[in-house]
């Protein structure tokens, strides 16, 4: 099964890091191959929020939706992305931030894990996910620079 891990350093704090990935709706302004986003519930207790959504993925001519639900521990700022229906036979992707320098700069680790339903849509897509994962951290360090400002 593919999978990709990364650890990155960045120049914010992890409240604001896990606001910006919790901020779901925003993905189709800067997210790699992500074109459309609906939540179709969203439910808030005690700190955590809870949302069910659809993303719309696609290269070139290919287009997939996919189901998701996705759980924002704002006290552990963590984010658990768990698949619910779509192209994909397992999709799971966790977010952890964990602050340094007294909350200036944080560490973002993301995860992600997933197969494809589909050998061919595998065969197709596999590459294309690969590279976009890759890009992730870079996408979501650019767009906290755009929304919280180039800190030092």
């Amino acid at each position: 099964m593919p999978s990709f891990h990364t650890t990155h350093r960045v120049r914010h704090g992890a409240s604001e890091m896990f606001e910006l990935v919790a901020d779901i709706e925003s993905y189709p302004r800067f997210v790699p191959l992500c074109r459309a986003m609906r939540v179709r519930r969203r439910d808030e207790n005690n700190g955590r929020l809870t949302l069910i959504a659809d993303m719309e993925v696609g290269y070139k001519a290919i287009r997939e939706t996919f189901t998701s639900r996705v759980t924002c521990e704002r006290s552990e700022y963590k984010i658990l992305v768990e698949y619910i229906d779509g192209p994909f036979k397992h999709l799971e992707n966790r977010w952890n931030f964990h602050d340094r320098d007294k909350g200036k700069t944080c560490l973002v680790e993301f995860r992600i894990d997933y197969e494809f339903k589909s050998r061919a849509l595998g065969l197709i897509m596999g590459g294309v996910f690969d590279a976009a994962f890759r890009k992730f951290a870079e996408a979501f360090e650019h767009r906290a620079d755009i929304v919280y400002g180039n800190a030092p």
